[in-house]
This record gives C-alpha cells, sequence and structure tokens, in this order.
C-alpha cells in the first residue's frame, strides 16, 4: 500500500523526490519504493526523512515502532520533574525562552510570576526583535472558565484581577513586532511553556494554585510524541483565541 502521508509531505515542503534522496543520500528509487510501495526505511532513514520534511517521524510511519519501543522513547523526553512551580529554578524559565531561535509560547490562564520579572518581558520583546515569533495565550477574564478556575484554586474574581494586571504588564510587549497577544476560553489542564522544542508544563490541580501544582521539563526526541501532543495541544487553544486587539 503506497505511502500517501509521506507523498503529502513531500508535495507540501516543494520538493522532488530526487532532491530528498540527495539530502538523506539514498537512490531515488529507494524513495520510490517508500512512496509507492509502503516499505519501511531504516530507523536512520525515518528520522532524516522526517527532520527534511518537517513532521513527525510517527506520522509518516505509525507503525514503525512497537508500543514498548514508542513508550521507550515518549519516556525519554522527559529531561526533569519538579514537584511544584516554585521547586523550578528561577534562571528555568530565562534558559527555555533564551535557547528558542524559531518559537516561544505562553499558554496560561494568568502566568503573572512571568510578567512580574521584568527580565523576562525584557527577554522576550528581544527575542522577538531578532525574529523569534512570540505567542502568548491569556485567559479571557470576562470567561466563565476563569471564573470556574478561579472558583477551583479558592481564588474566586482575583484569577480575573490576576489575568487583567497581566494585561498592564505586558503592555510593553504589546507594541514589539513578533509578540502576538490572544484571549482563550478554554478549559486549561496544563500550563504550557515553549522555547523550540523545549517544554516546561505546568500541570493543573483541583483545589490548589499552579504554583504548587507539579511541572514537567520536556524535550524533544525523535520518535517520541510527548512533546508534539503538548504543542498540539497550544495550537488548538491558539486556533480558537481572540487577539488581544480585536
Amino acid at each position: 500500500m503506497a505511502n500517501e502521508r509521506l507523498r503529502a509531505a513531500l508535495l507540501q515542503r516543494g520538493a522532488t523526490v530526487v532532491e530528498m534522496a540527495e539530502v538523506i543520500k539514498v537512490d531515488a528509487k529507494t524513495v520510490e519504493r517508500w512512496i509507492t510501495k509502503g516499505r519501511t526505511p531504516h530507523r536512520k532513514h525515518r528520522f532524516a526523512v522526517a527532520s527534511f520534511l518537517g513532521v513527525e517521524e510517527t506520522y509518516l510511519w505509525p507503525d514503525a515502532l512497537t508500543p514498548t519501543q514508542a513508550a521507550a522513547v515518549s519516556e525519554s523526553e522527559i529531561v526533569t520533574v519538579y514537584p511544584h512551580r516554585w521547586a523550578v529554578p528561577r534562571d528555568a524559565w530565562g534558559r527555555l525562552f533564551s535557547a528558542a531561535r524559531q518559537e516561544i509560547g505562553v499558554l496560561v490562564y494568568s502566568g503573572l510570576f512571568l510578567a512580574e520579572d521584568t527580565g523576562i518581558v525584557r527577554l522576550l520583546a528581544d527575542k522577538a526583535a531578532t525574529g523569534t515569533r512570540v505567542r502568548i495565550l491569556l485567559g479571557d477574564p470576562d470567561s466563565a472558565e476563569v471564573a470556574q478556575r478561579g472558583a477551583d484554586a479558592g481564588i474566586g474574581d482575583g484569577m480575573a484581577a490576576k489575568i487583567r494586571n497581566m494585561l498592564v504588564l505586558y503592555r510593553p510587549l504589546r507594541a514589539v513586532a513578533g509578540v502576538e497577544i490572544r484571549l482563550h476560553r478554554t478549559v486549561l489542564y496544563n500550563s504550557i511553556y515553549r522555547g523550540d522544542d523545549q517544554l516546561l508544563v505546568n500541570t493543573h490541580v483541583y483545589g490548589q494554585p499552579a504554583a504548587n501544582a507539579p511541572v514537567f521539563h520536556l524535550r524533544k526526541v525523535a520518535g517520541g510524541d510527548m512533546v508534539s501532543t503538548y504543542v498540539g495541544s497550544f495550537e488548538t487553544a491558539w486556533a480558537g483565541a481572540t487577539p488581544l486587539d480585536s
């Protein structure tokens, strides 16, 4: 059976079979067989193809890894686990964003601790000014979801107030080209902080503020899908959110 995902990814990349074969150093006829006959390449070639096309290896060849192998690869994406957000080293947030070259993402209800750090705000502005895309998703302070989160965390209207404070603190960022801020109305299960292929994921725990909940430090590994899962969640929230100035 032909691998239509591979064919479509190649077309979307705007590359030919010959061009890809040259990049990954195999014969063009071998690439043709991967596409037309659905042959599965060796792992080093799967990784090279996925990197060239900018898609996940598991998307192109979903059955290439056994469930045990897929679980092991995904587990290796976990760099460390912090029992509470307040236990994350203070400079970890700065290092996450400083290392980013293409994409910085923040998905929170308020994330007030970030905006109160003037160094982080300045860093986000500097990264945007040098070409890194910076996207920030804040909870809509007028939404039922934010009100419910405030109630669940025991702070009531304090959650909406924190978000409005965030909007004031982020005012300098709104004037920086490359920074986009949107308001979302999702039921948020995790706060996500992204710097390219690394994430800090702050889980949400019923009855507890986010600062008391665990944080997972994840780094993308070829074949793993934990980072991809959270990035996909970010993109879904982003697509349904409202631009701040609309």
